[in-house]
C-alpha cells in the first residue's frame, strides 16, 4: 500500500520552525530569497485550504429569551446599576481612600430592586452574571433581580452555570403543583437538584402533602439524600410532622437520627422532648441547704443505647469531658418550659440568676443559651441576655458573644436593636461587631445614634482606629442614611492628642467622610429607584 503523500501545510510549517536554512520546502529554491518564497507558498496554500472546506451543517438557533413581565428600572437607577457593576475592587489593599466601595452597596441596590420589582436591562446581565460568579453572597439576590433570562444564559455560557444549580431544579421549570401525575413523576424520575426543589415548594406551600410524598420513597434514598430531605421539614415544622421523625430515629444513619432528634426537640410536646426533659431534670436540683438556694449538677454517668436513638452523640469532642458532653445534650434538648416546675415554681430570670455548684454554671447555661435558640424561646433568652447594661458584658448565661448574637435573633427587631443599642453605649464597640449583625437593616432611631456616639467617643479617646475598621465598614452598609447629618460635625480632623496612634486623626476622618459620602449615596440610590429627585445636602 503506497504511503499518504506529505501535507503540504505541514511541510511549510516544519520549514517555518526549522529556518529556511536548514530546511527548504518543495518547490522553493534555496538561498536568500527562500524565505520570501515560503511565505508566498503559505498565503497560496492558506487560500487553497479555504477553499476546499466543506461548509458545515448549521447549528440549531437558540430558543428565543423568556419574556420578563416585569417593570423597567428607571433610567437613573439603571445608569446606577451600570456604574455598580463596572467597580471592581483593585488587586492592592488600600484602594478606598474616602470614597464609597460600590461592589459593597451592589447587595444593598440589589435587594432595593427586587423588593420594587424591577427587571434589569438586558445589557446588564452579563456583568451582573459576573459580579454574581465572584461572589456566592450575591447569587441569591442577583438571580432573583436577573429573572428567567439568568438561566437562558447560563445555559449559551459555562462560565455561568451556577445560575443553573442555584435556581430552583437547577433552572427546570417545576410542574404545576396541582397536577399530581407530574409532581409524581419529577419526584420519581427528577435529578436530585429537582427533587429537593420540588420537596421544598410542596413543603412552603402544604407541609403535610411534601411529608406523604417524603414517606413514599424514604426506605430507598441514599443516606445524604435522605439527610437532605429531612432537613426540609424545618419549614412549617408541627406536631404533625412528630410520628415521620420519631420513626426516623431508628435510621440507619447517625446524621439522619440526630436531625431528627433535632427537630422533634424543637417540638415541646413531642414524645422526645418529653423523654428528655426527664433525664435532664434528674440532673438537676435545686440544694437549700446552704445560706442560699444552689443548682446542684449530677451529669448522667453512661450514655445508653435509649439516649443514642434519641439523638445524644456517645464520643465526646477532644478536649471534652464525656458527663459533660452527655449533660450539655439532654439539657439543650429539653423542652425550657419544663423548668420552673422541676426548680421550685422560679421564673426564668430567677432561674438564671441562680448560683451553680461545683463550676457547672458555665454548662447549664451554655446548654439553656442552645435551648433558647431551638426553641426559639424569647423569655428565657431575655432572661440569658440579662441588662445591656450590666456590668459584665457577658450577661447572666450566654457565654459568648456568639450565643448573644444568637439569643438577639430569638426577640422582635425592635426588641434587639434597643438591646444592642444599650449593650454599645455601656461596654462601647470593641465586642459589638457580631451583635450588630443580627439587627434589622437599616439601624434606625436609637441603635443608629449609638453607634455613631460610641465612634465619636472611640475617635476622641484616640483609640487606635484600625480595631473599628470592621464596624465603620458595617455602618456605611447599615445605617440610616439620615444620620449623615449628625455626622458632618466628623468630618474635621481635629488636634492629634498626644498619646493616639501615628496618624490616627486623619484615619478617623477619611473614615467618617467615607461613611458620610456612602450614606447620602445609599440615599440617592433610593430615590433613584422610586423616580424621585435625589436629596440634597
Amino acid at each position: 500500500m503506497d504511503s499518504p503523500a506529505p501535507d503540504p501545510w505541514e511541510e511549510l510549517v516544519t520549514a517555518a520552525l526549522l529556518g529556511t536554512d536548514r530546511r527548504t520546502p518543495p518547490g522553493c529554491p534555496p538561498g536568500q530569497e527562500a524565505p520570501v518564497a515560503l511565505l508566498d507558498r503559505a498565503a497560496v496554500e492558506t487560500v487553497r485550504r479555504r477553499a476546499g472546506l466543506r461548509p458545515a451543517r448549521a447549528a440549531e438557533r437558540p430558543r428565543p429569551a423568556p419574556e420578563d413581565p416585569r417593570p423597567a428600572l428607571p433610567p437613573a437607577a439603571a445608569r446606577r446599576l451600570a456604574l455598580l457593576l463596572a467597580d471592581r475592587p483593585g488587586a492592592g489593599g488600600g484602594r478606598r481612600g474616602s470614597a464609597p466601595d460600590l461592589m459593597e452597596l451592589l447587595p444593598q441596590w440589589l435587594a432595593a430592586a427586587n423588593e420594587r420589582g424591577f427587571t434589569p436591562p438586558a445589557q446588564a446581565l452579563p456583568a451582573l452574571l459576573d459580579a454574581a460568579r465572584g461572589r456566592t453572597d450575591l447569587r441569591p439576590a442577583a438571580l432573583t433581580f436577573a429573572g428567567p433570562r439568568a438561566v437562558w444564559l447560563a445555559r449559551l455560557n459555562p462560565d455561568w452555570r451556577f445560575a443553573l444549580r442555584t435556581a430552583p431544579g437547577g433552572g427546570t421549570a417545576l410542574p404545576s403543583l396541582e397536577d399530581p401525575e407530574q409532581v409524581e413523576q419529577l419526584w420519581q424520575e427528577g435529578l436530585f437538584a429537582e427533587r429537593v426543589a420540588l420537596l421544598a415548594a410542596i413543603r412552603a406551600r402544604e407541609p403535610s402533602a411534601a411529608r406523604g410524598l417524603l414517606t413514599t420513597t424514604w426506605a430507598t434514598e441514599r443516606a445524604e439524600d435522605r439527610l437532605m430531605f429531612l432537613d426540609s421539614l424545618r419549614t412549617g415544622l408541627g406536631p404533625q410532622d412528630e410520628p415521620f421523625l420519631e420513626q426516623a430515629l431508628g435510621d440507619r444513619s447517625r446524621n439522619v437520627r440526630s436531625t431528627a432528634a433535632e427537630l422533634l426537640s424543637a417540638l415541646p410536646g413531642s414524645a422526645l422532648a418529653a423523654r428528655m426533659a426527664v433525664r435532664a431534670g434528674a440532673c438537676v436540683a435545686v440544694d437549700h441547704t446552704g445560706d442560699a438556694p444552689t443548682l446542684t449538677v449530677e451529669a448522667p454517668h453512661e450514655c445508653d443505647a435509649a439516649m443514642e436513638r434519641d439523638g445524644v452523640v456517645a464520643k465526646a469532642p477532644a478536649g471534652r469531658g464525656e458527663r459533660s458532653w452527655w449533660f450539655g445534650q439532654l439539657v439543650e434538648s429539653a423542652p425550657l418550659g419544663t423548668w420552673a416546675g422541676r426548680l421550685g415554681g422560679r421564673t426564668p430570670e430567677e432561674i438564671v440568676a441562680l448560683p451553680v455548684a461545683d463550676d457547672w454554671q458555665g454548662e447549664l447555661h451554655a446548654a439553656w443559651c442552645r435551648a433558647a435558640v431551638r426553641q426559639r424561646d424569647a423569655t428565657w433568652a431575655r432572661a440569658l441576655l440579662g441588662s445591656p447594661a450590666a456590668p459584665e458584658a457577658g450577661g447572666p448565661g450566654a457565654v459568648s458573644l456568639a450565643e448573644r448574637a444568637k439569643l438577639l435573633a430569638t426577640l422582635d427587631v425592635d426588641e434587639r436593636s434597643e438591646w444592642v443599642a444599650g449593650f454599645i453605649a455601656t461596654h462601647g464597640l470593641s465586642e459589638a461587631f457580631q451583635l450588630l449583625g443580627v439587627c434589622a437593616v437599616p439601624w434606625r432611631g436609637p441603635l443608629g445614634r449609638a453607634v455613631v456616639d460610641a465612634l465619636n467617643i472611640a475617635r476622641d479617646a484616640g483609640s487606635y482606629p484600625w480595631s473599628f475598621s470592621g464596624v465603620m465598614g458595617l455602618a456605611e452598609r447599615c445605617l440610616d442614611p439620615s444620620e449623615a447629618a449628625r455626622l458632618d460635625g466628623l468630618l474635621a480632623i481635629p488636634d492629634e492628642p498626644e498619646d493616639a496612634s501615628p496618624g490616627a486623626t486623619g484615619y478617623w476622618a477619611e473614615s467618617f467622610q467615607r461613611l458620610v459620602t456612602t450614606l447620602r449615596l445609599r440615599a440617592t440610590m433610593i430615590a433613584e429607584l422610586d423616580g424621585r429627585e435625589p436629596p440634597q445636602g
